[in-house]
């Protein structure tokens, strides 16, 4: 991390009292703030806190929404819920892994795209579900894919 984000870490625990019961704040303003939780970043956060770094890993772990490496530029999500998997939603999966060399919960080399799949979109008529950067595509076919991933460079 740069002098400058290990500064924004730290305004980012100056504004919450110290102690672990702010812990979970500052995560999530950290998470948002470089869209992952750097590892220099979760050592000077157990520094500045007086928590030790096993809890402050053991909380950045825990929760799905927080990121310990970062995340492309694009964010392909493919629902594999029931109703997009009995509509196809595996042949996404398969198709996207394959294609961009990457398995779900994984960047692109070139921080283009990262792959994820969800439980449930509550969309389950417009299955199979996939969504890019928040943009929803629903009933897309796989052989679309390489199309649509095309817009967004």
């Amino acid at each position: 991390m740069t002098t400058q984000e290990l500064q924004k870490v730290e305004q980012i625990v100056d504004t919450y009292s110290n102690g672990q019961r702010n812990l979970i704040h500052v995560l999530q303003d950290m998470n948002s703030e470089f869209g992952y939780l750097p590892e220099e970043g979760l050592r000077r956060v157990s520094e500045k806190m007086a928590v030790p770094l096993t809890e402050v890993c053991g909380m950045a772990t825990f929760f799905k929404s927080f990121r310990l490496e970062p995340r492309g530029r694009h964010l392909i999500t493919i629902c594999v819920g029931t109703a997009c998997h009995v509509r196809g939603a595996t042949r996404f999966v398969d198709k996207l892994q394959s294609g961009l060399g990457i398995h779900c919960g994984e960047t692109t080399g070139d921080q283009r795209f990262t792959l994820e799949t969800v439980s449930c979109v509550g969309a389950c008529a417009g299955g199979p579900m996939v969504m890019v950067d928040g943009d929803y595509y629903s009933q897309i076919k796989a052989s679309e894919m390489e199309s649509l991933l095309k817009r967004y460079d």
